[in-house]
């Protein structure tokens, strides 16, 4: 009798969002001034997964792409990042996004998303997932947005509950008003997937939405009693909050020249996976993943700006 084949392991996988990021290589320019780009592999969790693949962990990601020129430049991408493209297939009819932005240093950084009426990445459907690799997973990562359309939003719920109790699940609250007709619609499906994950990951704003807390500590608090084990808190210049039921720490910013503010988040997920793995204690942990987002806010790309473990190492004074 053959015995059925072990599931596929990734220390990271994430799952979402996918796209071409076209950024002008002109700093303070309005689009419709700039004269050249730089193409770069994009979204979010697409990037966690490569920031995590930098730290030295096997990484894969589950998203879509076009049958078309930049859904062949994804596949290269993640294949020269290191990140398993195996989960990363083509949806007819559909162009891979992508995504430009402006830039306005310190604080201003303008998106605008080709991804309407929908994208394929919001086209991943639950019967297509393997759920024993989910499953087997250390850290399984997943964002809002998957949740903003049909059937990306059930793929998801069905991929955290395949979960069980392995491992380490992560919601990145990653609240975006484009991609949802309201708040209280984005409130109702992220507030529900809040229940199924142990860590949540987001700003003021995107824990508003999720559960109706804008103040840090309240906001915290409400995650934790949704069921989190983990509630991460970015605040902006206050630093990030992060609070356990018997833990709270705050780990102040990483003074950083901002050039391009976009990928510091995916900088600061892939880093948090790292050290939630390494087993490092919270403050260690926050520390890593901020001195992340602080050196991919002061370059121009996304993925391609992902620091290594020894980079950040030398930022902190830990090498050695």
């Amino acid at each position: 009798m053959t015995e059925a084949p072990e599931p596929a392991y990734f220390e990271v996988l994430t799952m979402g969002r996918v796209g071409v990021d076209v950024y002008p290589e002109q700093v303070g320019v309005r689009l419709e001034d700039v004269t050249s780009f730089g193409k770069f592999l994009g979204g979010s969790p697409t990037n966690v997964a490569v920031a995590a693949a930098r730290h030295g962990r096997r990484t894969a990601v589950i998203t879509r792409t076009g049958a078309d020129p930049f859904g062949r430049f994804v596949h290269q991408a993640l294949r020269g990042f290191g990140v398993d493209d195996r989960f990363v297939t083509e949806v007819a009819g559909l162009p891979t996004p992508v995504t430009f932005c402006e830039i306005f240093p310190p604080d201003d950084f303008p998106l605008y998303f080709y991804r309407t009426p929908t994208a394929p990445d919001l086209q991943i459907e639950a019967d297509e997932l393997d759920l024993d690799a989910v499953a087997a997973a250390d850290v399984f990562w997943v964002t809002g947005t998957g949740l903003c359309q049909e059937p990306s939003r059930s793929a998801t719920m069905a991929a955290l509950k395949a979960r069980g109790d392995h491992g380490t699940t992560v919601l990145d609250l990653d609240y975006r008003p484009m991609f949802w007709s309201s708040r209280a619609e984005a409130h109702e499906h992220i507030g529900a997937a809040v229940g199924l994950v142990d860590v949540a990951v987001g700003n003021l704003d995107e824990c508003e939405t999720a559960v109706g807390e804008r103040e840090p500590e309240a906001a915290a608090a409400a995650l934790l009693d949704a069921g989190v084990d983990l509630a991460v808190v970015k605040q902006g210049p206050a630093g990030v909050l992060g609070v356990r039921r018997d833990e709270s720490v705050v780990v102040p910013p990483v003074p950083v020249q901002v050039v391009n503010g976009l990928g510091a988040g995916d900088a600061f997920g892939g880093a948090l996976c790292h050290g939630l793995l390494a087993g490092w204690d919270l403050e260690r942990v926050l520390r890593f993943a901020n001195a992340a987002g602080a050196v991919v806010a002061g370059r121009l790309a996304c993925a391609d700006a992902m620091p290594t473990s020894e980079e950040l190492e030398a930022l902190l004074g830990e090498g050695g």
